[in-house]
């Protein structure tokens, strides 16, 4: 029996295999849209050293090891008030 028949004979199986197939696809994209970012790499042997192709201009997410926290004046303000 094929996949067809089977969706046909029960047809209460429809949304689930619809869905499914949603969610397969969207995972799969997401997947192949995260891969084409610079910050992936995936061939180490045709570039061995791809910081070195980095491009200086373009904006990175860094990390902010040692962050000084400091309260914001309004904030700490409307907290006392609901208190």
């Amino acid at each position: 029996m094929s996949f067809f028949q089977v969706l046909m004979k029960r047809k209460e199986l429809i949304p689930l295999a619809f869905f499914t197939t949603v969610a397969a696809t969207g995972a799969l994209s997401f997947a192949l849209y995260s891969l084409r970012k610079p910050d992936v790499i995936i061939d180490r042997k045709r570039n061995p050293e791809p910081w070195e192709t980095v491009d200086p201009t373009a904006p990175r997410k860094l990390i902010t090891i040692n962050q000084e926290w400091k309260p914001i004046e309004e904030l700490q303000q409307v907290r006392k008030a609901t208190r």
